[in-house]
């Protein structure tokens, strides 16, 4: 797993880096800036810098010492490079500056522009540029971009011209994603050394554009000098949680998971939750369900078996179905009334196995998280608006900064977490928390989620919550990546049964690299 940093753990770890380490700040702005020129080179300019204009607008700060290495390198490659510093010359950063004189030495030409100056001079510097570079703030601003930087941002993203973002697009809240006041809107954006908690939002992700990790000449082990830190997922990972079976597995062997949920007219979201879990390597599955949706579900499978919840109360069938069963899934199409909050909450209190919290049953635990106390091993996967009914907040609220969010759902249920959405969050209540490395929009389709709960569940059989969590939401976002790729990049169009039925394919990938590591 990748560290992923904030705001102030990338500044500790340059200011380690430099203090400890000894390695020079002005190294770490060349190999920054000669990373981030690699990168526009390649994503902006398709590999041929010769004659290009690009305009570099540059701040006072580090961020604009980046800029003036991006525009001393694209000059090296042949480019027409212009520089545009954006502030008062005289309060330049001392790296900044000695690299805006080495730019001037080699000839470059280079203007100033104070907020005295009407921003109309922004679409008259841009006019035949091919990409504008935005090094105007990067990681380190923390507070909302206003009055004349402000118009500047707006007149940036009004151009058509490609835009370039050095680190981080200027006006994106490094932690959090949400922009602070405006936001460059970048096509790519170059981040140095880590990816930054910000980015790696559905938020950020749009204002980003696509993001690449540049290599600064610091090793990334050094990361665990800044304290602990989220993770980014890799398919490295996956290799130790999916391991090639052994010839003589079987279905007992693999995992019994049973799924709870269907009622009248939502007859779909269990099996879609079935789906998953067969499709995510459970050997066996069954759906418990109400008698007046036993029947329907019963007309439409084939591998999975049916039990029904009967008898007033339910617990005595609830029971019987728990029996000797592995993992479990709660909530998928079961219903809102108190007949489902009695199967939510005997299922919670009486299963000693790991359970996916899903759905209905997370509406039902709203403002009543004390339910899940007896549960041990606990999965909770909530999309935003059901994070926000269990901690009294709104969708708006968790979706401005879905880390603290995450932890405080860790903190109110003591239950694994995992947040749905671009880039979806796992958090574990000793701290951990791993972000998918995934944003597939095709993904946003009926029943996904169902899907996603099965898969978690089948790989909760076998392995630690936390793992399996990890495990189910890679996998999942894995199939419907490879779904989209396969279409020419599509967003949209995917069924749910479609991101099941694409797990052996991505299971067979990842597990055939341990075969070939061996």
């Amino acid at each position: 797993m990748l560290p992923v940093l904030s705001r102030a753990q990338m500044r500790g770890l340059d200011t380690y880096a430099i203090e400890q380490c000894g390695v020079p700040s002005i190294v770490l702005m060349e190999n920054a800036g000669r990373g981030a020129t690699d990168v526009l080179v390649r994503e902006l300019l398709s590999g041929e810098a010769r004659g290009a204009r690009v305009v570099v607008l540059a701040g006072t700060g580090n961020n604009g010492g980046d800029g003036f290495v991006v525009a001393r390198h694209l000059l090296t490659r042949g480019a027409d490079p212009i520089v545009v510093v954006v502030g008062d010359e005289r309060r330049l950063s001392p790296d900044a500056a000695a690299n805006l004189a080495a730019w001037r030495g080699l000839g470059g030409p280079a203007r100033a522009v104070t907020p005295d100056e009407d921003v109309a001079w922004v679409p008259e510097a841009l006019r035949g540029a091919r990409v504008v570079v935005d090094a105007l703030f990067g990681t380190g601003l923390d507070r909302p971009i206003a009055g004349w930087f402000a118009q500047i941002v707006r007149a940036l993203n009004a151009s058509a011209v490609a835009r370039f973002a050095v680190d981080l697009p200027s006006g994106l809240d490094a932690d959090t994603g949400a922009p602070l006041g405006v936001a460059i809107e970048a096509r790519v954006t170059a981040t140095f050394a880590h990816p930054k908690l910000g980015l790696l939002t559905p938020q950020g992700a749009k204002i980003a554009g696509r993001v690449h990790v540049v290599d600064i000449g610091v090793p990334a082990s050094l990361a665990g000098q800044v304290g602990d830190c989220p993770r980014l997922l890799e398919e490295s990972d996956l290799v130790a949680w999916v391991s090639p079976r052994a010839p003589g597995a079987h279905k007992n062997v693999a995992g019994h998971v049973v799924v709870f949920g269907g009622s009248a007219g939502r007859v779909g979201a269990p099996q879609l939750a079935a789906r998953g879990a067969m499709r995510g390597g459970a050997g066996l599955v069954t759906i418990g369900t109400w008698p007046e949706a036993a029947g329907a579900i019963d007309g439409h499978t084939l591998e999975v078996m049916t039990a029904r919840i009967a008898g007033t109360p339910a617990a005595p069938s609830l029971d019987a179905i728990l029996a000797g069963k592995q993992a479990a899934v709660v909530g998928p199409g079961l219903g809102l009334g108190e007949d489902a909050r009695a199967v939510v909450e005997h299922v919670i209190q009486s299963f000693k196995g790991p359970i996916v919290v899903d759905a209905d049953a997370l509406t039902l635990l709203a403002g009543r998280t004390n339910v899940l106390a007896p549960a041990k091993g606990a999965i909770l996967t909530p999309h935003p608006g059901e994070l926000a009914r269990i901690l009294g907040v709104s969708a708006a609220d968790v979706e401005a900064d879905r880390y603290r969010a995450v932890r405080s759902a860790v903190k109110a249920t003591a239950c694994v977490v995992v947040l749905k959405g671009a880039y979806t969050l796992v958090a574990s209540p000793d701290g951990r928390i791993a972000v998918s490395p995934v944003a597939c929009p095709a993904l946003a389709t009926a029943g996904s989620g169902d899907v996603l709960g099965g898969v978690i569940a089948a790989q909760a059989a076998g392995r630690p919550a936390f793992d399996a969590a990890c495990a189910g939401v890679f996998l999942h976002a894995l199939s419907g990546r490879d779904w989209s790729q396969a279409r020419g990049g599509a967003d949209r169009g995917m069924l749910a049964s479609e991101i099941a039925d694409g797990l052996p394919t991505v299971i067979s990938r990842i597990a055939s690299r341990e075969t070939r590591s061996c």
